[in-house]
């Protein structure tokens, strides 16, 4: 792709998002512009092919997100998804216990991906699509944690399930997601051993994820 072209694609992909974040208000081709650093007419330009994809739509003077964003995000999980498989089971297979990722959600966490051992004699049956707090539990204290921080994983025992134990690590460096991988158990979880399994797990899943 040319230089000129990367321009255009980059300045496409900013103003996509510029839209998106603009909200329920919606931003007007001025205020598009001004957050794109791009004249009135380049956006009026770029919105073209948006607007052909059903990316975008103008509502009178402003420019809203077009349900063709739908069908794309409709596509997010789904490939999530199968790309977390292998990394969970790896994990699951280690530690011996049920093994999810988590996004978020709002103020949510939700288990968008688990994988279950094979060789324990029990296990905890968690389903996808799960929700709870983010507040609560280690999956979603997990993405809180600062980068840099000493903390590198977050324990909780009962919060989510009565007796149940979980241990999360954020998956970083991924723009756009807000997210965990963890474990949970009914048996108590040596978090020195869980843990570090966990954030090496949540850090091959985020090299996934950017190849």
């Amino acid at each position: 792709m040319s230089t000129e072209g990367s321009l255009t694609l980059d300045r496409g992909l900013a103003l996509l998002q510029a839209v998106a974040d603009s909200g329920e208000q919606a931003a007007t081709i001025s205020e598009l512009a001004v957050t794109i650093g791009a004249s009135r007419a380049a956006v009026y330009r770029l919105l073209v092919p948006l607007a052909e994809r059903g990316l975008v739509w103008r509502d009178g003077t402003k420019v809203r997100l077009g349900v063709g964003v739908l069908r794309l995000a409709g596509q997010v999980l789904p490939q999530l998804r199968e790309a977390a498989r292998p990394v969970l089971r790896e994990l699951a297979e280690k530690v011996g216990a049920t093994a999810h990722l988590t996004v978020a959600q709002g103020d949510h966490a939700q288990a968008v991906a688990v994988a279950e051992p094979s060789w324990t004699s029990y296990h905890v049956a968690y389903r996808v699509g799960s929700r709870h707090a983010l507040a609560a539990g280690a999956a979603g204290r997990a993405m809180a944690l600062r980068p840099g921080g000493t903390d590198r994983w977050v324990v909780s025992t009962g919060e989510i399930e009565a007796g149940a134990s979980g241990v999360a690590a954020p998956v970083r460096g991924v723009p756009g997601l807000k997210a965990s991988v963890g474990v949970i158990s009914l048996e108590p979880l040596v978090s020195d051993e869980a843990g570090p399994l966990t954030v090496a797990a949540a850090l091959k899943l985020a090299e996934v994820l950017r190849t």
